[in-house]
């Protein structure tokens, strides 16, 4: 049944083997295990499915989840293998089974299907918050550390940078600002921002890419989401944004005509439409104002040449 699902009723089998993702080429190796040992069903008493299911439960019993072992405060068990989560290249991570509770770092990479003979950088992400290195044939005790999740990167250099007051690194000089507010993990009034010494702190977006090999790059910070104050208005059908809730006669006369020359045979008239103040719509003159909306007050600006 499994065979004919993966083979027949879907491409899953067909796009597995045809990836070039290590990722996917690990799970291609997890499907093919598990095959066999559904495939070989030894003898015994009871149904053929209920053995199988029975086989299935004492498996994942001998696994055990470091994960859990500090979500509950627990010491491990003793098992064949303790999962972990493994991230390649990015802070997405799946369950990779390691054959020991303290690995060495070419065992994590073993597990996870990688070839060690590549560069590649390891890094455990401690409760601290914090990133620790971990050397191919040093050992890391993950749960003493309280670190259930390891990044890779096939690189040969890592660029280190502070967030707040945790130590971190990343595999390649660019990062994307959304990986500073993973990391970060800001209140929806907060944001990250790039700390200038001697100037003002500069807002990171999280489309942003970020040069960590700039020697300016070096602690981010996060703080109060800064408030915005701007209005966006629509002059003569095209959008424009101001500093001020209330806006004057002449603020839009430039914006609508902002090369314009002064000519003394040359009048503008105005028509306005959805403002906050009342009237909601009108005739602006010359040295008048009005408050206009967060966005969509109207003006039409008329240029007349007088002979």
């Amino acid at each position: 049944m499994l065979a004919t699902l993966l083979l027949d009723r879907t491409r899953q089998a067909a796009r597995i083997a045809s990836s070039t993702s290590v990722p996917e080429r690990a799970q291609g190796i997890a499907i093919w295990q598990f095959m066999d040992f559904v495939r070989v069903q030894p003898s015994g008493q009871g149904l053929p499915i209920q053995r199988l299911a029975d086989r299935v439960r004492r498996l994942l019993l001998l696994r055990d989840d470091i994960g859990d072992t500090i979500r509950e405060d627990r010491p491990l068990r003793a098992a064949s293998a303790y999962r972990i989560r493994f991230g390649l290249e990015c802070l997405t991570f799946r369950y990779i089974d390691v054959p020991d509770p303290v690995p060495t770092g070419r065992q994590i990479l073993d597990s996870a299907g990688l070839d060690c003979r590549a560069d590649y950088l390891l890094f455990a992400l401690l409760d601290s918050g914090d990133f620790e290195d971990i050397q191919l044939d040093e050992t890391v005790d993950l749960r003493g550390k309280g670190a259930e999740h390891v990044v890779a990167f096939k690189s040969d250099r890592d660029f280190k940078f502070k967030l707040n007051d945790r130590q971190l690194a990343w595999g390649h000089a660019e990062l994307l600002g959304s990986v500073l507010y993973d990391l970060a993990e800001p209140s929806p009034d907060e944001a990250v921002f790039l700390e200038v010494r001697g100037g003002e702190d500069r807002l990171i977006k999280p489309d942003e890419r970020i040069n960590l090999d700039n020697p300016s790059v070096e602690r981010f910070i996060t703080a109060p989401r800064p408030m915005n104050k701007s209005y966006v208005i629509v002059v003569n059908a095209v959008e424009e944004t101001v500093p001020d809730k209330r806006v004057t006669f002449e603020q839009v006369v430039k914006l609508s005509h902002p090369d314009a020359p002064a000519e003394t045979n040359v009048q503008f008239s105005m028509t306005y439409r959805n403002a906050a103040s009342h009237p909601h719509a009108g005739e602006l003159g010359e040295g008048g104002s009005v408050e206009v909306k967060k966005h969509g007050t109207i003006f039409n600006v008329t240029r007349t040449v007088q002979s």
